[in-house]
């Protein structure tokens, strides 16, 4: 097996991508030894650096765990932080993608979708269809962040300044989401975006029905000038949100299976009830 000429990336991450997808497909299960660093050298034609190198990467992602003297094995995920974005990455590999969202903006998501939408536009990933679909807060009510400090009061501009930067993400999403069907690039590509009157305190995502990934937002106190008025309030830091992972098993009785199932059907549920369009 060997790496893809028109791969501009150094060779060591497309060795680590290719495990990661491995991984995350289910090719190697939680638990199961990774072919040894040999073994890796004549599979891929590079070397002995590299393969030490793709795995170093691996490591830093918590997807293995290398034990002296045994070899490298692939980490239990359920219930640990992880990165969003190799497993956004991986679910591109399948021929029908979709995601589902619940949070405050999809500003994280709209940066870790770029990487695998530029390998669809450069025919690296080919999968038909994409479906995406954003649940947000309706920031034209009022909600419990942003608030001001002071009595907790709500503010309309501090609200108009949160929606704009949700729309802003939503709209690149959609964008560069749909853009893959005009050009021909996959079968079919959609994004919905729905709001619901109620505020983020946590994020939400569910990968092609089988992976779920929810962190809480962290809040702060932060002080800027907005609308020419100088304003202190509490308001979440999307970006310092731990995820926690959890994915469909063999085990339907399994937590990680539960979790996906009952995650899948809170979403579809707030979707089809509370959920409403909105001109932007």
């Amino acid at each position: 097996m060997s790496l893809d000429p028109d791969d501009t990336r150094p060779a060591f991450q497309q060795v680590s991508s290719a495990l990661r997808a491995d991984i995350l497909t289910g090719k190697y299960q939680p638990g199961d030894q990774i072919p040894s660093g040999p073994e890796l050298v004549q599979r891929y034609g590079v070397a002995k650096a590299t393969v030490a190198k793709a795995l170093d990467l691996l490591r830093d992602e918590g997807l293995i765990v290398t034990r002296k003297g045994k070899g490298s094995f692939v980490r239990h995920r359920t219930e640990r932080p992880v990165g969003l974005r190799p497993h956004l990455e991986a679910a591109f590999e399948e021929p029908q993608v979709t995601i589902d969202f619940a949070g405050f903006s999809s500003e994280t998501l709209h940066n870790a979708i770029q990487e695998p939408l530029d390998k669809v536009r450069s025919g690296r990933l080919t999968p038909q269809s994409i479906a995406v679909r954003l649940l947000l807060p309706d920031s034209t009510e009022p909600m419990a962040v942003p608030v001001l400090v002071d009595g907790l009061s709500d503010d309309r501009a501090l609200r108009q300044r949160a929606g704009q930067i949700a729309t802003m993400n939503a709209g690149g999403i959609k964008h560069s989401v749909e853009v893959l069907a005009e050009l021909g690039l996959v079968q079919s590509a959609s994004v919905e975006i729905r709001f619901y009157k109620a505020s983020a305190l946590f994020k939400l995502y569910i990968i092609n029905g089988g992976e779920a990934f929810f962190g809480f937002y962290p809040l702060r106190q932060r002080t800027m000038t907005v609308e020419d008025d100088s304003k202190t309030f509490f308001d979440i830091t999307g970006k310092d949100t731990t995820l926690f992972h959890h994915s469909v098993g063999p085990d339907e009785a399994a937590l990680g299976s539960q979790y996906v199932r009952q995650s899948q059907m809170w979403f579809d549920s707030a979707w089809s009830t509370i959920a409403y369009e909105r001109s932007t």
